[in-house]
């Protein structure tokens, strides 16, 4: 899958700066801040942008709230891709669109879960997955913003794969899932639960910004074979709105490392 020279090849290494350099020894936390404001600095004046959901998208709205108030931005606005961003881009002071009111998105943000050398993401363990591949499938370019313990071998290493199903049927859905990875060892899928107050239902499915269910699938040594064969499959399923998969989507990933430096990696 794939051209021979991996993106991983060709990686610009940014030299590291005084935030970065105080990140080689801080949090996670402090690594996704580095790698976010690290992407806010591709945003011009004037830009129309995708604005990703989780906490990795969440220091980006900061910081792109910080350069409108001071005006070293001016004239951007932002599609949000959850509820939760909507919410948080009003309080930074980010103006906003609904994806049908924006002539042209030219920039989208957003973290990742998973990263494979073909920059091929796992995104949507928080729930998000539809609205942020509707909104970053349209813009001309996305951008994506990790620490490098999202870099894995292949895609469904490090933890569930989410598919965002309808709620009527879903037991019914959950199991035609199953059955498109039926006899692989290691395969599990289940639907996603919440904790509830309620006492006579100690959980509840999650429910989406879009009224649907999660069904988190997983994988003992990740996804293997052609992904695009295996998406095509998922989504043929009747009840099934959308998948964690985002092929072929990102054009560059940001990542902020431990030793301090940011790396680059550029679709070929």
């Amino acid at each position: 899958m794939g051209s021979a020279t991996s993106p991983l090849d060709a990686a610009l290494v940014v030299p590291p700066s005084a935030t970065a350099a105080a990140a080689a020894v801080g949090t996670q936390e402090e690594l996704k801040r580095v790698a976010a404001h690290r992407a806010v600095e591709m945003v011009e004046s004037g830009m129309t942008l995708g604005l990703g959901t989780g906490s990795t998208a969440a220091h980006a709205l900061d910081r792109l709230g910080d350069l409108l108030r001071c005006g070293a931005l001016r004239g951007v606005a932002g599609v949000p891709t959850s509820l939760k961003t909507e919410a948080h881009a009003g309080l930074a002071g980010i103006p906003m669109l609904a994806l049908g009111d924006a002539p042209r998105i030219h920039l989208s943000i957003d973290g990742a879960d998973e990263v494979d050398p073909e920059l091929n993401l796992i995104k949507g363990r928080g729930g998000s997955l539809l609205r942020e591949k509707m909104i970053e499938g349209a813009g001309k370019r996305f951008v994506v913003i990790v620490d490098e313990s999202k870099l894995v071998p292949r895609l469904g290493c490090t933890g569930a794969v989410p598919v965002e199903v309808v709620p009527f049927g879903c037991f019914h859905t959950l199991g035609l899932i199953r059955k498109v990875f039926d006899g692989l060892p290691g395969f599990s899928a289940r639907l996603r639960t919440v904790a509830t107050k309620d006492t006579a239902a100690k959980e509840v499915p999650f429910v989406t910004d879009n009224g649907n269910y999660i069904v988190e699938m997983f994988f003992d040594d990740g996804i293997r074979g052609d992904l695009r064969e295996i998406s095509d499959r998922l989504l043929q399923i009747t009840g099934v709105v959308e998948h964690g998969m985002f092929l072929g989507l990102a054009t560059d990933v940001v990542v902020a490392k431990k030793d301090g430096s940011v790396i680059v990696l550029d679709k070929k």
